[in-house]
C-alpha cells in the first residue's frame, strides 16, 4: 500500500484494536508497522492478533511488518503491611531483602543485583521518579536511603537506578520463552527492553538465529554512553522516551534524541521515535498542540517511523490517533523547510561502491526528471543506503525475498514489492518498470533510475545504475529476448 508520506508508523495491538475490522481500519489509517507489546496478553492473544495481520497482508496484497517488544527485566518493590505509606523529605528509608512486609521505614527490594551495584551516593527511582531515594550507606543486601523527593510509595511500585550499570541481563527469563514464541510465530523485528551494553544485542542475536531482525531499545543511560557500540550491533534503535525521561533529566531527552536519530541516520539504520506522542488521544478525539509539535519535530528530524503506544492499544481513538500522525507527517513532508533540513543534515561517509552507488542515484534523480528510484535488495542493505541518502523521488524496494520486504517497511520512504527471480540486468530493469507503474509513481512517458548487483541474489553487491524509460513496448522487447 504506497503512502504519500515517507515517514512510518508504528501502531501497538491491544484491546482497543483486537479485531480482523479494527486493525485493518488501522493499516488502511496509515499504520505500516504493527507492536506486539509482549508485557500484555497470553501467547494465545498474540498468535490471534499476529494470524488478524497476516490476513490482512494477504488480502490487501502488500508486506506489513509485525514488531514484537519484549518486557524485559521489572524491577519492583515488595509489598506494603498497610497497602502505601507515605514518604517525607528528609526521612530515612531503608530497602532490603526480607520479605516482611513493608511500612513506612523500610521495604523489600527483591533483586540482589541491584545492593551488588549500589554505592553510596547512587539514587533510586520509585514509580516513575515520583519518588527519589539517595543511598547513604549499603552492603549485600541492604540499602539505607535518605528520602528526596517525597510522595506516596504503595505495592509492586517499579525502581529504576539510573546512576549504575546494574548487572542484570536484558533478557529475562519470560522474555527467553517469548523471543522463542515470536520467531516461531515469525515477527519480523524484535524489540530489546533493558539494553545496556552491546552484549545484550549480542545475546539476544544468538538467541534471535535470525529469523528476526534485533532492534535495541534506548532506554537507559547506561545506553546512551555506550551508544556507539550498541548500534554498530543492532539492526534498528528505538528511542524509548518514557524510561529515558525517568532515568535522566527530562531536559536532556530532546538533545538525545536529536544525537541518536543523527547517528542512526548516518549508519543506515533504521529509528523508531517513540512514548507518549499523542498520549491525550488515549481519551481525546483531539491531540494537544505540543503533542503535534512533538510528532512533527521526529519527523523534521529524519525519523524512520513514530510510535502510538496506549493511543492505539487501548485507548478510544486508535482511528483518528492514527490519521492524525498520517496528518501531521503529510503536512511535515510538503514543508520546503523539512527538505532543507533533511538534505543540511545529511552526512556523507560514504566508503563502498554501493555507497557511491545510491548516492549516484540520489544525485541524478534530483538533477534530472527521475519520478523513482528502484533498488534490487535481497538482504534490505541497499534499500537501507538508498533510504539513507533521504531522496526527494519515491524509493521502490524489489525482493524475492518476503522477510526482507516486511522487514523495510519499518524504513523511511520504502515502497516493498514482491519481485519474481531475475537473472539478467535487463530483466531487473523490466521487473522495475512494471513496478513504477503498478505503484503510480511514473508513467509510459516517464523514467526511473534502477541499480542492482551482478552477480544476482549475492546480498551487499550493488554495482549497476541505470536510468531506464518507463515504455511498454521495451518491457514487451525485452521479454520477446
Amino acid at each position: 500500500m504506497k503512502r504519500s508520506r515517507n515517514v512510518k508508523i508504528v501502531a501497538t495491538l491491544g484491546p482497543a484494536s483486537n479485531d480482523y475490522e479494527m486493525i485493518r481500519a488501522l493499516h488502511e489509517a496509515g499504520a505500516d508497522v504493527f507492536r506486539l507489546n509482549m508485557s500484555h496478553g497470553d501467547h494465545e492473544e498474540i498468535r490471534a492478533r499476529h494470524a488478524i495481520i497476516r490476513k490482512i497482508e494477504a488480502d490487501l496484497g502488500s508486506p506489513i511488518a509485525i514488531l514484537a517488544d519484549l518486557q524485559g527485566p521489572k524491577l519492583r518493590l515488595g509489598v506494603f503491611a498497610n497497602g502505601e505509606e507515605e514518604l517525607k523529605v528528609g526521612d530515612a528509608f531503608r530497602l532490603d531483602l526480607s520479605d516482611v512486609p513493608g511500612d513506612a521505614t523500610r521495604v523489600q527490594l527483591p533483586h540482589k543485583e541491584i545492593f551488588d551495584a549500589l554505592e553510596p551516593g547512587s539514587h533510586l527511582l520509585v514509580n516513575d521518579g515520583k519518588i527519589k531515594l539517595r543511598v547513604k550507606d549499603c552492603g549485600a543486601d541492604f540499602a539505607n536511603c535518605e528520602v528526596t523527593v517525597a510522595g506516596t510509595v504503595s505495592n509492586r511500585k517499579g525502581v529504576n537506578v539510573p546512576d549504575v550499570v546494574l548487572p542484570l541481563a536484558a533478557l529475562s527469563d519470560k522474555d527467553r520463552r517469548d523471543l522463542e514464541f515470536v520467531c516461531d510465530l515469525g515477527v519480523d523485528w524484535l524489540a530489546l527492553s533493558f539494553v545496556q551494553r552491546p552484549a545484550d544485542v549480542d545475546e539476544a542475536r544468538k538467541l534471535a538465529k535470525g529469523r528476526a531482525a534485533i532492534m535495541s531499545k534506548i532506554e537507559k543511560p547506561a545506553a546512551v554512553k555506550a551508544f556507539d557500540d550498541i548500534l554498530a550491533v543492532s539492526d534498528g534503535i528505538m528511542v524509548a522516551r518514557g524510561d529515558l525521561g525517568v532515568e535522566l533529566p527530562v531536559q536532556n531527552v530532546p538533545p538525545i534524541q536529536k544525537q541518536l536519530v543523527r547517528k542512526c541516520r548516518a549508519a543506515a539504520k533504521p529509528v523508531i521515535v517513540a512514548t507518549q506522542m499523542l498520549e491525550s488521544m488515549i481519551d481525546s478525539p483531539m491531540p494537544t498542540r505540543a503533542e503535534v509539535s512533538d510528532v512533527a519535530t521526529a519527523i523534521y528530524e529524519g525519523a524512520d517511523a513514530i510510535m502510538l503506544s496506549a493511543e492505539s492499544a487501548a485507548g478510544s481513538f486508535p482511528i483518528e490517533a492514527v490519521q492524525t500522525m498520517d496528518n501531521v507527517a503529510r503536512e511535515v513532508e510538503s514543508d520546503p523547510t523539512y527538505r532543507d533540513i533533511i538534505e543540511s543534515s545529511r552526512r556523507a561517509d560514504r566508503k563502498s561502491v554501493a555507497d557511491g552507488i545510491v548516492s549516484a542515484a540520489r544525485e541524478i534523480a534530483e538533477t534530472t526528471d527521475i519520478k523513482a528510484i528502484c533498488c534490487y535488495s535481497q538482504s534490505g542493505t541497499t534499500a537501507l543506503l538508498v533510504a539513507r541518502e533521504r531522496p526527494r523521488v519515491p524509493i521502490i524496494a524489489l525482493t524475492t525475498i518476503q522477510k526482507t520486504a516486511r522487514r523495510l517497511c519499518l524504513t523511511w520512504g520504502m515502497n516493498c514489492v514482491m519481485s519474481g527471480d531475475v537473472n539478467r540486468f535487463k530483466s531487473a530493469v523490466v521487473e522495475a518498470v512494471r513496478a513504477a507503474l503498478a505503484q503510480g509513481v511514473a508513467t509510459e512517458k516517464d523514467m526511473i533510475v534502477v541499480t542492482a548487483g551482478v552477480p544476482f541474489n549475492t546480498p551487499g553487491s550493488t554495482n549497476i545504475l541505470r536510468v531506464a524509460p518507463c515504455e511498454e513496448r521495451l518491457i514487451y522487447a525485452a521479454e520477446a529476448e
